[in-house]
């Protein structure tokens, strides 16, 4: 034990817990300082760029730091298994995903970005402390109906708030303003500060005795209520940006619709996360009607101009194969193991048609949404595993790694932390390759991503395995995995949202970004689905830690063997995209934030911001 004012269970874990603190207590007195000045700019930007940043970067904290502990209260509180568990922990973080692409359409439509903010605040602050709210534990405790309010009101409000706050930052700047690149690392620092000390200082509290559960949700919820405070008292800050650009459809009282709309989603949600098969059965269903229903109009209604002129017969084709796909996805996601061949027919059909009529008609549209496609259908790839941090990696650290007297619940800071040192080292890279005609392409940088995610798990299997499994596992094998899976993500992220941005055409921008982000929430559900697959009950620990590596080995080598077979076929993709033909034909359609989006791909955005103010 080691005693410097708190209790703690080593020198390392008390030295990052008071880094962590001292840092989030320096960026809150810095900030604190430039929006109080008496001058309308700071340091050469906006006072309302720093306004933002205390509120994102609170946002994150509170985010991060329930994040880093809910498996756990969910095994150890709540007394769910580690499978059941692992499924709830992937329908939450896929519906957290789902919920941004109503969030920006009702700011967008009707609310502006300020008020979808403020109302996505409340309801964080809301569900973060609600979070407090132990009860007993045990699933039989009324009390875990609070705790599922606590996530519906969590997914909702994130939803509000990260779909619309950083696009304010945008319009602070006009689209000529050499300041708005700036503004935006600038403003993703707060992202990083917050979701680094979210998970060190409130995964400490929450996983201490001393402490407890209350404490690290508690100080989570006063972080967002914090943010939201600097968000109110700062409105004169923001210049009138954010505000709704038809106030006309919130007058008269139906700005209180929109907000009765919330609401609704909450309720909704609190049904959903308790309910995650058929969360399930709604990402693979609905998943696989969309990615048809693009591809639908990609490859007839965009080069023949309407479904009328394209050819009846493979049209027909194409519509029977879409139908046997999606019907069979449904049965499949319910268990029906025989729907699996009527799947694979309906899934070759519509490739088959897509295929012919790419030969036998040149549009270029076209292909940029099937190699849109695909890196969206890589994409699920990556997250599914990318996400096994909060879940079944989270728990592998607690159980079965050398963590040095550290909480496991505080290694969930080092990707952020990765974040923060590598993400300026990437972006000069990709600019010094792309200066001497070397940059690899998108597709290429899927692939390098996918590689780059299996090979993590391949080293810590290698690691835990050399030691042997009765032996915890050194924890650098923990910090190798967060680093080749941070740069994994450095190489898909903030390349897929410029992607999805660039090969879309103008009118289909919108449903683009929303099949990138619904195949993010598809592959979130799929990650709870693997970890689900690790949980072992009622064996011994060596065996429970087996089962995790042979998991781990498996998901790493698919993900390996699929990633090389993306750098393969790159250069066929890249010829998709046709880039040599490609003009920005409206330059209102640019996502903003899309230069500096790292942690999360919610952070550029979820939509064109078609009416910037400057």
């Amino acid at each position: 034990m080691y005693e410097l004012i708190f209790t703690f269970d080593s020198a390392y874990e008390a030295i990052a817990f008071w880094v962590a603190v001292v840092a989030l207590a320096g960026f809150l007195l810095g900030g604190l300082f430039l929006v109080t000045r008496p001058t309308a700019e700071v340091v050469g930007h906006p006072k309302g760029l720093f306004l933002l940043f205390m509120a994102e970067m609170w946002e994150r904290f509170s985010y991060y730091g329930m994040r880093a502990l809910l498996i756990f209260y969910l095994v150890q509180h709540w007394a769910f298994s580690d499978s059941d568990a692992s499924i709830i922990y992937g329908a939450y973080t896929a519906l957290v995903y789902i919920t941004p692409v109503i969030g920006g359409y009702l700011a967008d439509r009707y609310l502006g970005q300020r008020k979808a903010v403020l109302f996505g605040a409340v309801l964080l602050t809301f569900g973060h402390f609600f979070m407090a709210f132990e009860g007993d534990g045990g699933q039989a405790d009324p009390t875990i109906n609070v705790f599922w309010a606590a996530l519906a009101l969590i997914i909702v409000g994130s939803g509000f708030l990260k779909a619309n706050i950083s696009v304010i930052v945008g319009q602070l700047y006009s689209r000529t303003d050499i300041r708005r690149d700036p503004a935006y690392t600038i403003f993703y620092m707060g992202i990083n500060v917050g979701a680094a000390t979210a998970a060190i200082i409130c995964g400490y509290l929450g996983q201490s005795p001393e402490w407890g559960w209350s404490w690290g949700f508690g100080l989570a919820g006063a972080g967002m209520l914090i943010g939201l405070i600097f968000f109110v008292v700062g409105k004169p800050l923001l210049l009138g940006r954010g505000e709704s650009q038809h106030p006309e459809r919130i007058a008269g009282g139906r700005e209180w619709g929109i907000y009765g709309v919330g609401l609704a989603m909450v309720a909704f949600c609190w049904i959903a996360i308790q309910f995650q098969d058929e969360v399930g059965v709604f990402l693979g269903t609905f998943g696989a009607a969309l990615v048809c229903y693009v591809l639908a109009i990609a490859t007839f209604q965009l080069p023949y101009g309407s479904y009328a002129n394209a050819p009846r017969p493979a049209f027909m084709v194409f519509m029977a194969g879409a139908a046997l796909l999606v019907l069979s996805m449904f049965f499949l996601v319910i268990g029906n193991e025989g729907a699996k061949w009527p799947a694979v027919i309906g899934g070759g059909t519509v490739l088959t048609v897509l295929v012919t009529q790419m030969i036998g008609k040149v549009a270029h549209d076209r292909d940029r949404i099937v190699s849109a496609m695909f890196l969206i259908i890589v994409s699920v790839v990556f997250w599914a595993l990318f996400e096994q941090a909060g879940s079944s990696l989270n728990l592998f650290t607690d159980r079965h790694v050398d963590t040095q007297g550290v909480n496991a619940s505080m290694f969930q800071s080092i990707n952020a932390i990765y974040i923060v040192l590598l993400a300026p080292i990437f972006a000069m890279l990709w600019q010094g390759l792309a200066r001497k005609g070397a940059e690899p392409s998108t597709p290429m940088k899927f692939g390098l991503a996918l590689v780059q995610v299996g090979l993590g798990f391949l080293v810590l299997k290698w690691g835990a395995e050399s030691v042997g499994v009765n032996i915890p596992t050194p924890v650098i094998f923990i910090f190798l995995i967060y680093l080749l899976h941070t740069t994994g993500e450095l190489c898909l992220s903030p390349v897929g949202l410029s992607a999805m941005n660039r090969l879309a055409p103008t009118h289909m921008a919108s449903l683009i970004m929303g099949t990138w982000f619904f195949a993010s929430a598809t592959g979130n559900f799929a990650a709870g689905l693997i970890a689900a697959a690790t949980g072992a009950e009622n064996v011994s620990e060596a065996a429970g830690k087996q089962l995790v590596l042979d998991v781990y080995g498996t998901v790493g080598w698919y993900a390996m063997g699929i990633g090389v077979a993306a750098m393969v076929i790159s250069p066929l993709i890249k010829k998709l995209m046709h880039l040599d033909t490609l003009a920005d034909d409206n330059v209102g359609d640019d996502l903003e934030g899309l230069s500096q989006a790292g942690l999360e791909q919610q952070e550029a955005g979820i939509h064109p911001a078609t009416r910037p103010k400057g």
